[in-house]
């Protein structure tokens, strides 16, 4: 069965202006570097929707309020445009809500429906929704580049319409996914299992952050140590996540996450190169075994434009097994990995935590 790759043309009016570090030519780059590369398996089928998220879609997350407000200001603009987003969201130059971006994120949030969709109802085994995996928006607050939660809604649409019990999130952004998170601090359906790096925005994901009330347990927080390496992930894949998975059970994986854990990156330090992306890939892929396969992958972080487009694929490329040629396109930092002593510090932390909550541990 072919791997679906959700797009659309209207992605690249996800866009917050010159000078911002979330451009919307990323979209269009990337989809020609596909067409050059991973098309030519013959194991992919590219899936057009043009067609928004409704507002009834957004507000299985997002307030009445909040989604008016965003839809006024991609219009017109408001006068109190910072009450519901932070500074990031808008264009550096202008200091406004960039006119075609909430348009475009309503899209953005159907693919990742879709996804969910397609794969649930066998038309794929595994769908990748291109611009998914915006996950730091809140119910009614837009923040880190992010304007409606679609990891959230899509979760919550498959719960809702599939009549689903337990749904992995394996979020592999090198930034926490705090609007995921608080989506589902207290839900037991949902395994939450979220890597990034420890100390930078948005400044939550500690080890003992594991869940409240009936969710207890089942928020995992992995903060890594700048220029951890492939040696880290596969340290926490091994130790942590593949027993946590096993236990749980899932009926669904959705993992989201882009290019911004490579050691390029211009935001973050961490160290996973192109090998250890692809190995991500083929983790997941692995894991989705114990759901007949079923994964939906969301994708569109990343802030160095000449690696974003070849770790998207080798992520996809460890996803659906297919071998191509990928090399670095700027040399490695050197620093020594001697930071696996402290990933294995933060993972017997995160260890002591769940202990009251999974058999594994």
């Amino acid at each position: 069965m072919k791997v679906g790759i959700i797009y659309s043309n209207k992605l690249k009016n996800y866009d917050f202006g010159l000078g911002h570090p979330f451009r919307g030519d990323r979209f269009e780059s990337f989809m020609s570097y596909f067409n050059t590369t991973l098309s030519k398996s013959g194991k992919f089928e590219v899936f057009l929707n043009e067609e928004p998220a409704s507002d009834k879609d957004l507000e299985l997350w997002h307030t009445k309020d909040y989604i008016k407000a965003m839809q006024t200001a991609s219009a017109e603009g408001v006068s109190n445009l910072l009450r519901y987003m932070s500074g990031d969201n808008v264009n550096p130059t202008t200091r406004q809500f960039p006119e075609g971006v909430e348009p475009a994120a309503r899209v953005i949030v159907k693919n990742s429906m879709l996804a969910c969709e397609l794969v649930q109802e066998g038309k794929y085994e595994k769908a990748v929704s291109i611009g998914g995996g915006l996950h730091h928006a809140k119910p009614s607050y837009g923040e880190g580049f992010c304007v409606y939660n679609d990891v959230v809604v899509s979760v919550k649409h498959a719960l809702r319409k599939y009549a689903l019990e337990r749904i992995l999130i394996l979020d592999t952004d090198a930034h926490a996914g705090n609007g995921t998170c608080q989506a589902f601090y207290s839900d037991p359906k949902v395994l939450f299992v979220d890597i990034h790096q420890k100390y930078i925005y948005p400044g939550t994901g500690y080890e003992d952050e594991v869940g409240e009330g009936k969710g207890k347990g089942y928020t995992v927080n992995v903060p890594l140590p700048p220029y951890a390496s492939d040696e880290a992930y596969k340290f926490v894949f091994n130790e942590l996540i593949f027993p946590l998975v096993e236990e749980f059970n899932p009926q669904l994986v959705i993992r989201n996450g882009g290019s911004d854990p490579h050691p390029s990156d211009e935001i973050t330090q961490l160290g996973l190169t192109l090998d250890g992306f692809r190995y991500i890939g083929k983790s997941v892929r692995e894991i989705a075994k114990i759901c007949d396969g079923k994964e939906v992958d969301l994708m569109c972080s990343g802030y160095k434009p000449q690696v974003l487009s070849r770790a998207w694929s080798a992520l996809i490329s460890g996803l659906a097994g297919v071998d191509i040629g990928l090399e670095e396109p700027f040399p490695l930092r050197t620093e020594k990995t001697q930071m696996l002593g402290e990933v294995k510090n933060v993972v017997k932390k995160v260890k002591r935590s769940l202990k009251p909550y999974w058999g594994r541990f």
